[in-house]
This record gives structure tokens, sequence and C-alpha cells, in this order.
């Protein structure tokens, strides 16, 4: 009987795994991340996790990694071309995405009709000079190609008739959904990394299906839900931010208390924090912000500080300065240089790895600022603390900007107060208590709190959006995902049509990247009519309709023991 799930979080510093069985957690494992061969170290974990379970009793295998992250924040994606159709609207400085962007002419309106045909030649000249500036990667979008995508495929089929070896993705193939510079945003992004997303799930599909030949492969998306394995190959920006994702699923897997929270995931690197009303996440509602642009990628509302339990201590000019660099592993594990992790070895005689090390190090650091030890780790966990306290407060004020946030006050008629903190990751026992004790707020902690990522991950459920718009007057209907689209019946069309062409079109996505068995779960949450009018008549009307499976935990899911 296949019932064990396994969860991996590859996180900057560690990565985490659990192995879930019959309502508990029958082993867990943390080893250091290795950025070179990130690979290899999910490898690792997966062969210490299934040393406990035969491989043909585990169900479900969901990977959560940095991968797409870190191509983006570091600028190691690939140089990537970005070719936009905008028509009538916004000058062209409007668009600041890719330094390499080209302009061309092809106009589609609002309900779809072409205004303006593209130029066959001048489509040509700008493949031309994209192909002798050596790019071999090409995104193409066009405004309202969710209405109509003919611009965007006639460009893409030139482009591999003439380049067959270049990466060519369109917009409306990754979103069907209105705002077109997020579109654009979104489909530049997954041009860049699409081929290093699929490179590395080349790896690990063969290396997993080595192991564990029959069980399910997929992947943490932003939104804390899942997606296959061969879902995510199209779509690899959805995987972006899947670390906080991560926090906030395990976070909602160890405390199932309705309470207005934060959650606070303390890792070697960087902390993430997100905000829970009443025990449900808080969602950004303009879409991922990704290296200073908003997109179409749906996520948690989280912000990521860099400050961890890694994060090096030194000075300069005698002054004491905490991160925010990391120079390697704290000094009770072999690094060179101390860290946050040693001060609250220190202070609060955790007795991790060798305490020696750690008061060595920090002692070199107080005798430079001519301070005895314990105060100079007083100092250092206060300064955190602050940090943290301040980054809290700061995320507060742009959360107040968030529909959701506004619509809880609105209702409860009084303003959101903090009832507690939940600590996440392995320095969250060290260092939540003071956090929450300087917040005036109780605080949170869990046995499974130091491997959470990796449970959340394990047990969060597949999630899906769709979103179809109707034109009775035009008789055809699309839709997000990109690629939704087709033919109507005008005559009468109601309501309850669009809805239940929006039920089959979410189940054709799902049974398209093997999510059938959640079909069922999906849930309408908008729904909006229009009459088109023209002169007196009316001409036809517009339907919107939004149904999702929303995130969540597989049904199997109670929660754990404390």
């Amino acid at each position: 009987m296949n019932d064990a799930l396994i969860g991996i979080d590859v996180g900057g510093t560690y990565t985490d795994g659990v192995l879930f069985s019959d309502g508990s957690v029958v082993h867990s494992v943390k080893h250091r991340t290795d950025e070179d061969d990130l690979e290899g170290t999910l490898l690792l974990i997966l062969d210490d996790l299934l040393a406990h379970r035969r491989a043909k009793d585990v169900r479900r295998i969901v990977l959560s990694t940095t991968l797409v992250t870190n191509l983006l924040a570091t600028g190691r994606g690939e140089r990537t071309a970005l070719i936009l159709l905008p028509g009538k609207g916004l000058p062209n400085s409007a668009y600041d995405i890719s330094p390499d962007t080209y302009f061309l002419k092809g106009w589609i309106d609002f309900r779809g009709r072409q205004i303006e045909a593209p130029d066959p030649k001048e489509i040509e000249d700008t493949l031309k000079k994209i192909h002798a500036s050596g790019i071999e990667r090409i995104a193409i979008a066009g405004k309202f190609s969710n209405r109509n995508d003919s611009h965007e495929k006639m460009l893409k089929k030139t482009a591999e008739s003439l380049y067959p070896h270049m990466d060519v993705c369109t917009s409306n193939e990754i979103s069907g959904r209105l705002n077109f510079p997020r579109r654009a945003v979104t489909c530049y992004y997954t041009a860049m990394t699409v081929r290093d997303w699929n490179r590395f799930a080349d790896d690990m599909e063969a290396a997993i299906r080595a192991r564990a030949p029959h069980c399910e492969l997929h992947i943490l998306k932003a939104d804390g839900g899942t997606t296959t394995l061969a879902a995510s190959r199209k779509r690899p920006c959805e995987t972006v931010f899947s670390g906080p994702a991560a926090s906030t699923m395990g976070t909602l897997a160890l405390s199932r208390e309705e309470l207005n929270a934060v959650s606070i995931d303390i890792g070697g690197t960087t902390s993430d924090i997100s905000l829970l009303i009443e025990g449900q996440p808080l969602y950004a509602s303009r879409g991922a912000l990704i290296a200073g642009h908003l997109t179409h990628v749906s996520s948690f509302a989280v912000s990521s500080i860099p400050l961890g339990g890694d994060s090096a201590v030194y000075t300069t000019d005698g002054k004491l300065e905490i991160g925010p660099m990391r120079l390697g592993p704290a000094a009770c594990f072999g690094g060179e240089v101390p860290t946050v992790t040693d001060a609250f070895n220190i202070m609060n005689a955790l007795g991790l790895g060798n305490a020696q090390a750690s008061h060595a190090a920090l002692s070199r650091v107080a005798q430079g600022l001519q301070v005895p030890l314990d105060s100079l780790c007083r100092s250092i966990a206060g300064e955190v603390v602050e940090r943290l306290a301040q980054s809290i407060k700061d995320m507060f004020r742009l959360w107040e900007d968030e529909p959701a946030y506004k619509v809880w006050e609105v209702v409860h008629k009084r303003e959101f107060h903090l009832h507690q903190v939940i600590g996440i990751g392995a320095a969250a026992p060290a260092v939540v208590p003071m956090l929450a004790e300087r917040m005036k707020v109780p605080h949170f902690l869990h046995r499974l709190s130091p491997v959470a990522n990796a449970l959340g991950a394990a047990v969060a459920r597949p999630t899906l959006a769709v979103e179809v718009h109707v034109d009775t007057g035009r008789e055809t209907y699309s839709g997000s995902p990109g690629g939704l689209s087709g033919k109507v019946d005008k005559r009468n069309y109601q309501l309850k049509d669009a809805r239940e062409l929006a039920q089959a079109c979410l189940k054709q996505v799902c049974a398209d990247r093997g999510l059938a068995d959640y079909a069922d779960d999906a849930q309408i949450y908008s729904e909006e009519q229009f009459n088109v009018i023209r002169g007196w008549e009316q001409e036809g009307k517009l339907f919107d309709i939004g149904i999702q499976i929303s995130p969540g935990f597989i049904r199997e899911f109670k929660g754990v023991e404390n």
C-alpha cells in the first residue's frame, strides 16, 4: 500500500526532509545545502529517508527548491530577448523589463479583434538582430493576446522556422490573464529560466525514478500548492519563492489554531515572514514581486530579510556589525567566523556543535570591542530581535494595503491585533521566545519546527486556478492558463453556462497536468457579467469566471501531535 509521503525543502543553508505516514512524521533529516550541487543534496536527503521506508510504499515526493529564485535574484539567468506588441497606449519607455527589448507592429483590441496586422519583414529583421546578438531565448508578449494570440503564434512560428535552436515562449501560453506588463514580465522570466529548470528536472526525474519508480513527483509552488514535475517544465516561474511558501504551509501544518499570527522562518541565510489572519495565510493580491517587477505568479504575501543564524558577526571601525553576508557556517559547526548562532549558543547554553569554538570566535570580537563576552552575546541577540521586530512592523504597513487584510477589518469592525508569533526553522527555538517577548505576544514552537518546511511540502495538496472569459458577441471564450480557447453558442447564453464552461476547463487542465483527483474540490471564487451595447441594441454578453482548487492539505492530513 503506497501511503508514505516525502517532502524535501532546499534552503539557502540547510536542506530538510521528512517522511510522513499514518498521520505522523516517521523520520526527518537535515543536511547542509551544497549550492554547487543541489541535485546531490536532494538525493542525499532522499536516500536517508528511503532507508526508513520501502520505495514502493512512497506515494508522492514533493520538492521545494530555490533554483529559479536564485537564478533571478542573482542575475544568473541567461540573456533573453523580449519582443513586445503593445499596440496603442503607454509609450515604449514604460516597459522597463529587459535590456534587450524590441517593439513591433501588431495590435489586438480588448475583445480580441485585430486592429493592425504584424509586419512580416519587421519580424524577420528583428529576429535577425536577436540572432546576431548571440541570444538564444526569446519571450513574446502582445497586449490582449489572452483574447486572441494569433500574433504571438505567428511570431513564434517564424522564430522557430528561421532559428530552430532558440527557446521561444509566448505570454498567452504562460498566463491568459489581463494586465499586459505583468504577463510580459512573467513570460520573460519564464523564457529566461525554462532551459535551466528543465535541465534540473531531467536530472532529478532520472535520479528519483531510479530509486522510487512508481511515486508521483511534485514541486511546491509560490502559492503553497503543488504541481507535477511534468507541468512545472512549461511554467518554472510558478516555483519561485517556494521556500517561503514551504515555511507558510509548514506553519499551517503545525499550528491549526484560527489566530492572527506572524510566522517567521529563521534560516541560516534569511528569515522569511508571513501573516496568518484567523489561521489563513495572506496572499499577494497583485502577484509575486520578482526582481522589482510584479508578475502573474500567485504567491503568499511574504518578505525575506537577509538575517539568519549564519549571519556573520564582525567589527568595522570599532563598531559591532551583524550580517547581512553569510561567510559560511557557525564557528561551532566548523566555520571560520562567528555568527548569530554562536552568540545564542553561548547565551542560552544550547550545546550546539563545538561550543568552545563559539567561545573562541566571539571572544576575539569581544576583545576587539573591549567588552565582556556575555555582554557581547546579549548585544547580538538584542540587535537580531530588534531587526526582526522592525521588519514585522514594516510588513504590517505593507499588508494593510492587501484587500483581504482590509476586508477582515471591515467585516470585524475592529483593527487587526496580533495574537501569536510562530517560529519555524532550526534557529527558531533560540530567537522566537525573545522576539515574542519584545512584541508582547505569546509564541508557539513545535518539536517539528526545525523541519516544518519539509512537512509543509509533503502534505500540501495541488492547486490550480482557471479564469475563463466568454464573449457571446464574438461567440468565443478564452482563459488562463494560456491556451484555453474555443467557440460558444451565443443563443440564450447565461451565467450558469459560463460556470459550467469554467468547471469543464478546469477539469481539462487538471487532466492535462495529472491532477484529475482534485478537480471536484474546485470552487468558484469570482464571477462577473456585462452586457455589450452597440447603438440601441444588445450585441452580446461578457462573462468572467474564476474557479480554483485552493491551497490546503491533502485529504488524509489531520495535523500532527505536539
